[in-house]
């Protein structure tokens, strides 16, 4: 009888991989959007495709000063990214929580800060603040049980739609389809859900509104601080899915 090889066990997904926790930083990620345009200076500052295409804007009308000023969320969400790579490896040391619920608290607190200030003070403050965790949390949340996701912004979730869904109607029959055009479909309802809420929020409550917003990191970093310290407490070596 021919020896096969035993198949290879697939490692269980890790609880800040699960799809309920995307859904819940995604749907922040709307909310936090739907507040900087609505309340902080009419900006996006989840993504920085519009600021790239300002800054270019500027430079081509040979507005300078604007131009620079653009620079300044941009370099805010490059520094976010570098720190989220320079950090995990330092926090893995301290073998305490992992570097995803970290960043979930420091998301949270920020939050909590800037539900504090006054609608008088300058906008550039909540802009640059938000552009920074949200770059980290981009960079660090990437994939939800092995499907590659983004949380801060819809743009990818709307193609993928269409994507799978074209597909889904060509092959019924594959599962695989049908699950990954469920969870797009997910993320890009909770980014809307988030937006919404906010709106409406930011219409009645103003500048701590963005506490909605915390209420969401709160759920998700109490889940994923539990999971550190209890039933993944061995497993805080292992890095996440497509890192």
């Amino acid at each position: 009888m021919d020896c096969q090889p035993e198949p290879r066990r697939e490692e269980p997904v890790l609880e800040c991989e699960k799809i309920w926790i995307f859904a819940l930083l995604i749907a922040a990620g709307g909310y936090l959007g739907a507040f900087t345009y609505s309340l902080r200076g009419g900006v996006f500052c989840n993504a920085q495709t519009a600021n790239v295409v300002l800054l270019s804007m500027a430079l081509g009308n040979g507005q300078w000063s604007r131009a620079l000023y653009y620079l300044i969320p941009i370099s805010a969400y490059i520094l976010g990214a570098v720190i989220s790579e320079l950090l995990p490896n330092r926090v893995k040391r301290l073998h305490f929580l992992r570097w995803d619920t970290m960043l979930v608290g420091i998301e949270l607190i920020t939050v909590l800060l800037l539900g504090f200030i006054p609608d008088s003070w300058p906008f550039q403050i909540s802009q640059v603040s938000i552009n920074f965790i949200c770059s980290m949390q981009y960079n660090t949340f990437r994939q939800a049980e092995h499907i590659p996701i983004a949380t801060t912004f819809c743009t990818n979730h709307v193609r993928q739609v269409g994507v799978l869904l074209t597909r889904g109607l060509r092959h019924r029959e594959d599962a695989s389809i049908r699950r990954r055009f469920r969870v797009h479909l997910l993320m890009l309802c909770s980014f809307a859900a988030g937006a919404v809420v906010s709106t409406l929020a930011a219409g009645i409550f103003g500048g701590p509104s963005i506490w909605g917003a915390g209420v969401l990191l709160l759920i998700v970093f109490a889940d994923l601080a539990y999971a550190d310290r209890t039933r993944e407490k061995n497993m805080l070596y292992r890095k996440p899915s497509g890192h």
